[in-house]
């Protein structure tokens, strides 16, 4: 049995287990949950994007209470931590220098946007990370809001391709 079958055959509580670390926004794993059975992966993904497109800042800082600050030692729950470990490799063991910058920079984030910094930091260095920090540091609110969206969604689509192919 495939992945993607054996999680259209999963009772809606297993399911809904299976994909709550993607994002700690109850409502989109529900959607998600009920739109089974999935015909394929890419039919799957397009439904958990779509699901995810009504999301706005209120969903934003529901999901943001399971993330950890970029470049810190992740918290929270169990899954959620490794999950987030596993993401962060390339800011998790770099030099203290680029460690401090990145603490800097979370805080005047968190000054200046009242939230944690979101990236998807898969895929990117460190260095890359703490130029998108600076740079996002001159968004507006609302273009802050929508850039950290468009990262949760990545973060979250990304997950959930990762806990359909196990």
């Amino acid at each position: 049995m495939t992945a993607l079958s054996h999680f259209n055959h999963l009772s809606p509580p297993q399911a809904l287990a299976l994909i709550a670390p993607c994002v700690a926004i109850p409502a989109w794993c529900e959607a998600v949950v009920a739109a089974r059975p999935y015909a394929s992966r890419e039919s799957l993904l397009g439904a958990a994007q779509q699901a995810s497109q009504s999301w706005g800042e209120a969903e934003l800082n529901q999901a943001l209470s399971a993330h950890s600050r970029i470049g810190e030692k992740p918290t929270g729950s169990q899954v959620h931590a490794a999950l987030s470990r596993q993401e962060q490799g390339a800011v998790n063991d770099q030099d203290s220098q680029l460690a401090l910058a990145l603490k800097a920079g979370n805080a005047r984030y968190e000054a200046r946007f009242g939230r944690v910094f979101l990236i998807r930091a898969k895929g990117r260095s460190g260095e890359e990370i703490l130029a998108a920090l600076a740079q996002r540091l001159n968004n507006s609110h609302a273009e802050e809001v929508q850039a950290a969206l468009e990262a949760l969604r990545e973060i979250t689509l990304l997950r959930l391709e990762g806990a359909i192919s196990e």
